[in-house]
């Protein structure tokens, strides 16, 4: 069963854009979780720009309620970490930052002795703080970083596919994307990592990947909240997941 992740971290954007204490992202959490999401994935950054730290423990609390995962992703910063090993969510996908940028823009450079060192500590203090606890890392599908990844104490890889969602949406050939994908998933089973896909997704561009079984797993965020503007945050969920499981 293809599972469904979304990323509510753009209502507290909105929330953020006015200091007001709507929209809740409590309420959003519930609303996806009560309309077919299998998790919630928020993103509690170094610089706070949306999600911020109490809303870690408020939408922990919510899925726990529905017996769902709550996935967070994080960097490395110490600060970040030790939050993550007081909230003990059930999922942790560790991911770069750089504070100038718009969004994520890429996967963890693990072929950079520095920045593989860092995460595997972090990822070694986080597993031995919870041993339930599961870890993603955000890569590219790259046949050195994803043997890099089997040398971290992790369950799975989220593939970061940004630059396949924007090739999607501008009609390019995604061929490349796929085939990429296919070897990766190929290799994640040889490594025994989880295959999961995320960043910049949408509706049309995640069929593609849903029909051709490349992922497990698929985070979808930015596309789902700017959607809900028109249809409603529970519609676009529950017509998502149906989309899912109908491939």
């Amino acid at each position: 069963m293809v599972r469904l992740g979304v990323n509510i971290d753009h209502v507290a954007t909105l929330r953020q854009a006015r200091g007001e204490p709507y929209p809740s992202v409590v309420d959003a959490a519930y609303t996806c979780l009560d309309h077919g999401a299998d998790q919630i994935t928020i993103h509690l950054r170094e610089d706070r720009r949306h999600i911020q730290d109490t809303d870690v423990e408020a939408v922990h609390l919510v899925t726990k309620k529905f017996g769902k995962p709550l996935n967070l992703e994080i960097g490395v910063a110490p600060e970040i970490v030790d939050i993550a090993m007081a909230t003990r969510p059930d999922w942790i996908c560790v991911v770069p930052e750089n504070r100038e940028e718009k969004t994520t823009e890429g996967g963890l450079d693990l072929l950079n002795p520095k920045t593989f060192e860092k995460v595997k500590a972090a990822c070694e203090k986080l597993k031995a703080n919870d041993e339930q606890l599961k870890i993603s890392l955000f890569v590219e599908a790259n046949e050195e970083v994803l043997r890099k990844c089997a040398e971290i104490n992790c369950d799975a890889v989220e593939i970061h596919t940004g630059d396949y969602a924007r090739a999607h949406l501008n009609g390019e050939d995604i061929a490349s994307y796929i085939e990429q994908y296919e070897r990766s998933k190929s290799l994640c089973a040889e490594l025994g990592l989880g295959h999961h896909a995320g960043h910049g997704l949408t509706g049309q561009s995640v069929k593609e990947l849903v029909e051709k079984n490349l992922f497990v797993e698929y985070n979808i965020g930015n596309w789902i909240i700017c959607q809900s503007v028109f249809d409603g945050l529970s519609k676009v969920v529950e017509n998502l997941k149906e989309e899912l499981q109908s491939k």
